[in-house]
């Protein structure tokens, strides 16, 4: 099992390549941290795809903050995880991930796009499930640019 996860992680480095490095100035804290489980990161579109380069397959608790210039996920063990504004596509929330089966709506989905250009989903269970749509309501004014200009 464990040479079919090392032969699965060589043959997707070159799609994954290097993660984007959290930066010095991260901005403006927009959400609170959440605590709960890094449930690992797919290939989009697909839900089960887990991606076993570094330790993105490997699920920790983590702590999930929203910042002006893109999202932190640190994880307890692991390397933390920057996704840089401009690289967020979509946040929603589903009903699985990562072969993680949970309630509706009960797994929080950030779609995101690596710099080799290779679209993934990365998946966290919060512990508090009510700060969801704050979450998702921020991602879409956030990602679109809308920032309320009345001008008219």
């Amino acid at each position: 099992m464990y040479r079919a996860w090392q032969k699965k992680a060589a043959s997707q480095q070159s799609r994954i390549g290097d993660l984007p490095t959290v930066p010095a100035e991260l901005g403006a804290q927009l959400l609170e941290p959440t605590t709960g489980l890094y449930l690992g990161s797919t290939f989009a579109p697909s839900w089960q795809n887990r991606i076993a380069v570094g330790d993105l397959g490997f699920r920790a608790t983590a702590e999930l903050t929203r910042f002006e210039r893109g999202i932190l996920l640190e994880r307890d063990g692991a390397t933390p995880i920057w996704i840089p504004q401009e690289s967020v596509t979509a946040v929603r929330t589903e009903r699985g991930h990562a072969g993680k089966v949970m309630t509706d709506n009960g797994v929080l989905v950030i779609r995101w796009t690596l710099p080799t250009g290779t679209e993934i989903d990365t998946g966290f269970r919060g512990d508090d499930k009510t700060v969801y749509p704050a979450w998702t309501a921020d991602a879409t004014r956030v990602t679109t640019g809308d920032e309320t200009n009345d001008e008219s």
